[in-house]
């Protein structure tokens, strides 16, 4: 696999649902990836990328930012409230909003700055006590206190528990943006990208099938 294939992948799933291509966004996962694949994957043109930690994307994005143009920076794993203001700096969209402390939050900073990331709430939609975001019954009011503060809320965001079917998880998000008239929809993996897309995916996260397995820093 490698970047071409999945691109290949995302327009073939696209086509099946009748959707354009151009409407999903590919974020190519490069959390705990050696900077010389990232750069493989830059100099192949592709800008759109995901982080799950904020001092990672600091030690590696200014850097590449000053070779390639466009770069597409995004925050997928769990924020703290105290790396909100270098999350915002860094990226151009945050899809891991779940708690109301980094809602408001994320509020300061965007009035102190004048200019806020794209966000998505992080809904966890298989209520796992071990996984981060915001409870499905909990959504809407959610939503609305985010917006009562003019956060940019994009879409939602969910990350389906990994021994349940990701297509009810995808339709449920689906469901829940809907109703809070939300457009974007971050979902699907590696392994089910493709049913994240049947369903409605504005943004697709994959990171093994593009880079190959992660290579773990030593120590």
């Amino acid at each position: 696999m490698g970047l071409a294939d999945i691109q290949a992948k995302v327009a073939e799933a696209c086509e099946k649902a009748g959707r354009d291509p151009a409407d999903v966004t590919l974020i190519a996962v490069s959390k705990v990836q050696p900077n010389e694949r990232v750069r493989a994957v830059l100099e192949e043109g592709h800008r759109s990328f995901g982080e799950n930690r904020v001092q990672e994307a600091a030690g590696k994005w200014p850097d590449f930012r000053q070779e390639f143009d466009n770069v597409d920076l995004h925050i997928i794993g769990p924020l703290q409230t105290n790396k909100a203001r270098q999350a915002m700096e860094l990226a151009q969209a945050i899809h891991s909003l779940d708690r109301p402390k980094l809602a408001t939050t994320l509020a300061r900073l965007a009035q102190e700055t004048g200019s806020c990331p794209d966000l998505f709430i992080q809904v966890n939609t298989g209520e796992e006590a071990q996984k981060a975001g915001v409870m499905p019954a909990e959504v809407d009011a959610f939503v609305a206190e985010c917006r009562g503060l003019d956060l940019p809320v994009k879409g939602l965001m969910c990350i389906p528990p990994v021994e349940e079917t990701p297509s009810l998880h995808f339709a449920l998000l689906a469901k829940m943006a809907a109703r809070n008239g939300l457009s974007g929809l971050s979902m699907g993996m590696s392994s089910d990208f493709d049913q994240a897309i049947a369903f409605g995916a504005t943004h697709v996260r994959v990171g093994s099938a593009i880079f190959g397995e992660r290579v773990p820093p030593a120590g």
